[in-house]
């Protein structure tokens, strides 16, 4: 199956889901996990997806960003998630985004709550 095949299968699903996901986790792993597989990546595999990867701003120590995409041993995609009822806000929710992409060599941020996704694309990479 096509990883836009496995992407419309996600979305078919996901109105009867979406009522049953109450929590961030839940929505994880009924929207987000699948939607990373789909793009060939192995969730379960943590020399691809790294779920709780911390990525540490100034003086916050322990800040973790939900899942960080590794290849060839270098971070280029961090996922930072919030559960599906919750609205993306596009100051606070992107802010902490940003800071976790900031402070990795990652060129792609995405912000999501399952249903709706926002990207933050390059920058200048980690020192």
């Amino acid at each position: 199956m096509s990883y836009i095949e496995q992407i419309k299968a996600i979305a078919k699903r996901a109105p009867t889901q979406i009522p049953l996901l109450e929590t961030e986790e839940a929505t994880k792993n009924a929207l987000v996990m699948p939607f990373i597989a789909a793009l060939g990546y192995d969730v379960f595999n943590p020399l691809e997806v790294v779920p709780e990867y911390t990525a540490d701003v100034g003086v916050k120590k322990g800040e973790k960003v939900d899942y960080a995409i590794r290849v060839d041993d270098e971070i280029v995609v961090l996922f930072e998630c919030k559960k599906v009822s919750e609205q993306l806000d596009g100051g606070r929710h992107m802010g902490q985004l940003f800071r976790y992409f900031s402070v990795t060599k990652a060129r792609i941020g995405v912000l999501t709550n399952g249903v709706h996704y926002r990207v933050l694309l390059g920058h200048r990479r980690a020192q």
